[in-house]
C-alpha cells in the first residue's frame, strides 16, 4: 500500500442515476462559446471556428441540491446551465463516427462565472482560472447512462433563478455538438474514463446572488437544483 506524507484527498465523484453506484471525476474540460446566440452576447463571432477549452478542477463538483457559498472576490457572478458529457472509455485521435462509444452518460451542470474577474483577465491578456475554476463553481445532476437515454442531440436546455426564466435553448443550436466536441478535444488530449466535458451554453447568461435560487433543466437529461445561501 503506498504511503503518503501528508492525507490523501477525497476523489471527487457523481452519482449515477438509477443506482447505487458513483462516477468518479478525472478532469473537466469546458468547451467555450459553443452556441451562436451566446457567443454574440459575449461579443464574438457566432461562425463556427474550432473549439476551444479550459478546465476546472475536479473537486469544483457539487453535487445536486446543495447549498452553496457565495464565492469570493466577485461582484458579478454568473450562471451558464450546460450539458455535461461523462467519458467512460479511453480514447486519442477519436474519430467523430466513433466518439460517442466513448460516452458513458450525460449530466446537466452549470460552469459558474466569476464574470468580472474573466473580463478582466481577457483585457490584460491572462488565463482565465480565477474567473472559472474556483470553489463550488461546478454543480451537476446525477449522471444519467447512455444505455438508459441515449445520446441527446436536440431538446430544451433552460436556466431560472428563483423561478423566472434566464436561459432558454436547444441543443441543437450547439456549434460543436458532442460527437465532434469529442473527437475534436481527443486529438489534443487522451480522453480517460472519468473526463467530463461541459458543452458550452446558450444566450441568457447573467448575474446571481447571495440567497437565489437555480434550477436548470435539460429535456431528456434530467435538473440540477442548487441555491446560494444569504449573507
Amino acid at each position: 500500500m503506498e504511503k503518503y506524507v501528508i492525507e490523501a484527498p477525497a476523489r471527487p465523484a457523481v452519482p449515477v442515476a438509477g443506482t447505487d453506484a458513483l462516477f468518479p471525476v478525472r478532469r473537466i474540460w469546458c468547451v467555450g462559446r459553443n452556441y451562436a446566440d451566446h457567443a454574440r452576447e459575449m461579443g464574438h463571432d457566432p461562425n463556427r471556428e474550432p473549439p476551444f477549452f479550459f478546465q476546472k478542477p475536479s473537486d469544483a463538483v457539487v453535487r445536486n441540491h446543495a447549498v452553496l457559498q457565495f464565492p469570493a472576490m466577485t461582484k458579478d457572478l454568473h450562471h451558464e446551465i450546460e450539458l455535461v458529457v461523462a467519458i467512460g472509455k479511453r480514447g486519442r485521435n477519436i474519430p467523430v463516427e466513433k466518439a460517442l462509444e466513448h460516452v458513458f452518460g450525460y449530466a446537466v451542470g452549470l460552469d459558474m462565472t466569476r464574470r468580472d474577474l474573466q473580463t478582466e483577465a481577457k483585457k490584460l491578456q491572462r488565463p482565465w482560472e480565477m474567473g472559472k475554476s474556483f470553489d463550488e463553481s461546478c454543480p451537476l445532476s446525477e449522471i444519467f447512462p447512455a444505455s438508459r437515454i441515449g445520446h441527446p442531440k436536440k431538446g430544451a436546455i433552460w436556466l431560472k433563478v428563483n423561478g423566472q426564466t434566464r436561459q432558454n435553448g436547444d441543443l441543437n443550436q450547439q456549434i460543436w455538438p458532442v460527437d465532434e466536441a469529442v473527437a475534436y478535444l481527443s486529438n489534443y488530449v487522451s480522453l480517460e474514463p472519468g473526463d467530463l466535458i461541459m458543452n458550452g451554453t446558450p444566450a441568457g447568461v447573467g448575474p446571481c446572488q447571495p440567497g437565489d435560487r437555480l434550477e436548470g433543466h435539460i429535456d431528456g437529461v434530467g435538473e440540477v437544483l442548487v441555491s446560494y445561501a444569504a449573507r
